[in-house]
């Protein structure tokens, strides 16, 4: 699934699912168990396990090895991400929930503040640096530990361009080869392609030219950073490729996100930016492509979208916390991370391994960590959900011409402003 998706759901819109730890669940769900007998102390404790079928087998796979080491028994389950997260705060007290499992980076501060997360204690050994801490700390105190990044990148059409396009100039330039003309609609070029009418996606472009969601590190919603000049300015450009450069179609918010895959998949564009998640789609399509970080903005600074992944958390009624917090210190350690990138091709948010993998030849997981070192924490805190609802038309309102750039950047400030004053003051 698109995990533009499930950035969004991450804040009531939609995603992709993952895995879970739980402890004395009464789950229907197919599960396998190790040995032991089940108690309140962590010598000998049962963990249950929930996990989404794509990390089935790595968890499995550790679990053993966390069994003989901690004494506990372990027990795997299939359980939906966000479907558990939504039930965390009925099935919590219930007994119901797990004890341990994994939300995407943006859940993490809301749910640890409503008190449905027990605070987690990262270890002091180098896996973590300050960005990562960040992705799972609200008002300073830490709901998670950090499991794997992603941020967006760029493709590539190795069949029709030679190397990845290092600045916006080179982009802009592609748009004259006449082999990426629209054919229905002239003037018109698929060169380079971006869902710009997405705010998940534009944000790097708004970022890349010094807007911001909130200020003080996403945390300060009295200072709401998209209507700024610098973010006007960042409309104005994107405004010039949807009006100017891109077909209509890339001006339907429902179905740009397929046109671009089809224009991409068809040898149509050159180049696109999009999620490693696209990535086994391109290659069962049999598109030759290369990934790279996404080119210099006109102003000389990078691209900077917001830096996704998910992390582990423990729920705040776990019986043994302790436990708990064992599997989140083993399932992050050097070895399973590792582990995890060659059974499921995931980038580690463990510095160490994601120093050594950088180091191999997967062009993907090097675009990815090279883009995520430029990338933006997303905010964290509940008010979040109101900028994804007022950002919703910022593009599309200036691009249509509906409004000048300066007034949909107001209107959609406006906007998230009201309805965080509304809702949460």
């Amino acid at each position: 699934m698109n995990t533009i998706g499930w950035k969004k759901m991450a804040l009531g819109l939609a995603v992709s699912g993952s895995l879970f730890l739980a402890a004395c669940s009464d789950s229907e769900d197919t599960s396998t168990s190790g040995s032991g007998e089940d108690s309140g102390d962590s010598s000998s404790a049962t963990l249950e396990v929930g996990i989404e079928e794509g990390y089935i087998d790595f968890v499995n796979e550790i679990v053993p090895k966390f069994e003989e080491e901690y004494d506990v028994t372990v027990t795997v389950t299939e359980r939906d991400l966000f479907d558990t997260l939504e039930a965390l705060p009925l099935d919590g007290p219930a007994g119901l929930a797990p004890d341990v499992m994994i939300a995407p980076y943006d859940r993490i501060g809301n749910l640890g503040q409503q008190g449905h997360l027990a605070e987690v204690t990262l270890p002091d050994d180098g896996r973590y640096d300050e960005v990562d801490q960040q992705q799972v700390t609200i008002n300073e105190k830490v709901y998670g530990s950090p499991f794997v990044i992603e941020s967006l990148i760029m493709y590539y059409n190795k069949d029709l361009i030679d190397k990845a396009p290092a600045t916006f100039e080179e982009i802009e330039k592609l748009t004259e080869d006449e082999r990426f003309a629209f054919e229905s609609e002239s003037g018109k070029s698929t060169a380079f392609l971006a869902n710009w009418l997405d705010f998940y996606n534009s944000y790097g472009l708004l970022s890349g030219y010094g807007g911001y969601v909130f200020g003080d590190e996403g945390t300060d919603t009295s200072d709401i950073g998209l209507n700024t000049a610098e973010s006007i300015e960042a409309i104005e450009y994107a405004t010039h490729w949807l009006k100017d450069i891109w077909p209509q179609g890339m001006l339907d918010a429902t179905t740009s996100g397929n046109f671009i895959d089809e224009q991409f998949t068809n040898g149509k564009a050159a180049a696109i930016i999009g999620g490693p998640w696209s990535a086994n789609n391109y290659t069962e399509a049999g598109v030759n492509y290369g990934v790279s970080t996404i080119p210099t903005l006109p102003n000389g600074e990078n691209y900077q979208p917001f830096a996704g992944g998910k992390g582990w958390i423990i729920s705040n009624y776990a019986e043994n916390k302790e436990a708990a917090q064992n599997w989140l210190d083993f399932v992050t350690n050097d070895e399973n991370q590792q582990l995890l990138v060659e059974m499921n091709a995931e980038v580690p948010a463990n510095q160490n391994t994601r120093e050594v993998v950088a180091q191999g030849d997967d062009e993907l997981t090097i675009a990815v960590i090279n883009q995520y070192n430029s990338a933006v924490p997303m905010p964290n805190i509940p008010e979040m959900a109101e900028v994804w609802t007022g950002a919703q038309t910022l593009m599309f309102d200036s691009a249509s011409g509906n409004k000048t750039p300066e007034q949909s950047a107001n209107d959609a400030v406006e906007v998230i402003s009201g309805n965080i004053e509304q809702k949460y003051q």
